[in-house]
């Protein structure tokens, strides 16, 4: 299965470390961000991997390249201006596969995705949303799900009802890609989520394992030392 990556973002809560180099690209212990993500998911078997870029996104392109370096297969869809998370998995529609992994490109969730991609097949959806079950309360609630396990509702602000925590990793249909509007900014969460969400074509997975971000300094330091581990010692659960 293809895994595409959300690697556009302009990093501003990272500046100024990324007024220079992109937020994937940020190193950790001497490694770009990227590189963990692209090694953790290359093991459960997804060697095909889309990068949707923007901000500095030559940077990421020379580094990767092809991705023969790390036995993966790497292809790139560029947006030359801001279009949001959605928008810029609009952008790249034509280059999707009928199922896929998207990811975003500044979270690290240690999981087992073929498991996830297993459960999925199972699913009759559009789409399946990894949420944390938020024990330790890492962030606010920003998720609610119905009896059934579905996402009834996202809010990025909270509110009642809202149990779960976006988890930062997708499946999708292809056909996902057409309830985005084109040429247009759009966000995954505020824009696709609410309008799959009413209409039950959204699944939720949930996971007791915690994701790590490096979208602020506070939580980069949290994700540093996870990363640090020998490979594969974060792993693994549902």
């Amino acid at each position: 299965m293809q895994v595409a990556i959300l690697a556009g973002g302009l990093g501003t809560r990272l500046r100024p470390l990324t007024l220079t180099v992109p937020k994937p690209m940020v190193p950790i212990h001497g490694r770009p961000f990227l590189e963990y993500q692209i090694e953790w998911v290359k093991q459960f078997g997804f060697h095909r991997i889309l990068l949707l870029t923007g901000y500095l996104g030559e940077q990421i392109e020379e580094h990767f390249q092809d991705g023969r370096r790390w036995g993966v297969s790497i292809a790139y869809s560029r947006e030359s201006s801001p279009l949001g998370t959605a928008g810029a998995l609009k952008l790249a529609e034509h280059q999707l596969d009928e199922r896929f992994l998207l990811l975003n490109g500044d979270t690290y969730l240690p999981i087992d995705y073929g498991a996830m991609a297993r459960h999925f097949e199972q699913s009759d959806g559009l789409g399946l949303m990894t949420v944390y079950d938020n024990a330790d309360k890492v962030a606010m609630n920003n998720v609610g799900l119905t009896h059934d396990g579905k996402v009834a509702r996202y809010a990025k602000s909270g509110g009642p009802g809202l149990t779960h925590v976006v988890a930062g990793a997708y499946l999708f249909k292809s056909a996902v890609a057409e309830r985005i509007p084109a040429g247009t900014k759009s966000s995954l969460e505020e824009d696709l989520v609410a309008t799959l969400a009413p209409s039950g074509e959204l699944g939720s997975y949930p996971v007791s394992q915690r994701f790590y971000d490096i979208g602020t300094f506070e939580r980069f330091a949290l994700a540093e030392p996870i990363l640090g581990r020998p490979s594969g010692s974060p792993c693994c659960s549902g």
